[in-house]
């Protein structure tokens, strides 16, 4: 590349740049929701422009082929695995809960739970016994009872369902 074709093509971008910015900014904005990723993807979507032109591709309407790349570099941002520490979550004011197993009404509200049980279906009991007082999986369930993992579920659910019925009447 001469350097007067990379004059024309820095001028081209720069161009670009001064008509484009503000709006690429703005649609990248409202796609994001972070002001600081958001002029990321616009200068990295510059780049990428620049980058292509100074391999020799062409450009027919450059407004439209900027918007391309941005959209692109937005897609790939929501593709990205978050990651979430905790510090940020307690600075937005999360609160992990805190359960004490010697909370007298959590101990109370499982003694009701298990007491309950006895009160459901000879079907649903024997599930529910292994679910949440054995601790088996549903695949070590359906296992041990030779039924199939699905059935099991949904056992599991319909019992829990029951079960909830119950401790509100009780």
């Amino acid at each position: 590349m001469t350097p007067k074709q990379q004059k024309k093509l820095q001028k081209e971008l720069s161009v670009a740049h001064f008509d484009h910015q503000k709006g690429l900014g703005t649609h990248a904005f409202f796609k994001v929701g972070d002001r600081a990723v958001s002029e990321d993807l616009v200068q990295d979507t510059f780049l990428k422009t620049w980058k292509y032109l100074v391999k020799g591709g062409k450009v027919h309407t450059m407004k439209a082929f900027l918007y391309h790349i941005l959209n692109h570099l937005i897609v790939d941002e929501y593709r990205k695995r978050k990651t979430t520490s905790l510090d940020l979550l307690l600075e937005k004011g999360f609160e992990p809960l805190s359960v004490s197993f010697e909370d007298p009404v959590a101990i109370f509200d499982a003694k009701a739970s298990l007491l309950l049980i006895h009160k459901l279906p000879l079907k649903y009991q024997k599930i529910m016994r292994m679910r949440y007082v054995q601790d088996l999986s549903l695949k070590e369930i359906a296992l041990l009872t030779g039924q199939s993992r699905n059935t099991i579920a949904v056992q599991a659910h319909r019992g829990l369902i029951k079960l909830k019925e119950l401790y509100k009447i009780a």
